[in-house]
């Protein structure tokens, strides 16, 4: 009985491999194919690793953002740019050792960038 399908089955398979509706599809396929590949698509997994490149920038980007917050209030707090305080002027800061390059405070001097051993 089962043989008795799976002949049916076959013979089925053939007649719509050999029918017009088969060289119909294949050709459809062909179409849509080129015209696909003129069009700016990406595949679903090409999307997926953006997505996750993205959602991983954004995270990046928050912590980022939270961390110029806390260095702002740091700042603000020491008496940073805007501040009234004699601590916040160039001249008045006296830098730790080993923390400013000689000058660096000084508008006038040479820039030149060293990097620290």
């Amino acid at each position: 009985m089962n043989s008795f399908f799976n002949d049916i089955q076959g013979k089925i398979n053939q007649a719509l491999e050999s029918s017009p509706a088969k060289d119909i599809e294949k050709n459809v396929k062909a179409m849509m194919t080129q015209g696909f590949s003129k069009l700016d698509l990406v595949t679903r997994e090409e999307f997926d690793i953006q997505a996750q490149v993205l959602a991983k920038t954004r995270a990046k980007l928050e912590a980022l953002e939270l961390r110029v917050v806390e260095l702002e209030a740091r700042l603000a707090a020491q008496g940073g740019p805007g501040s009234t305080t004699a601590a916040a002027t160039p001249a008045a800061s006296t830098p730790a050792a080993g923390d400013a390059l000689p000058g660096a405070t000084d508008p006038s001097a040479p820039h030149v960038i060293l990097d620290k051993p």
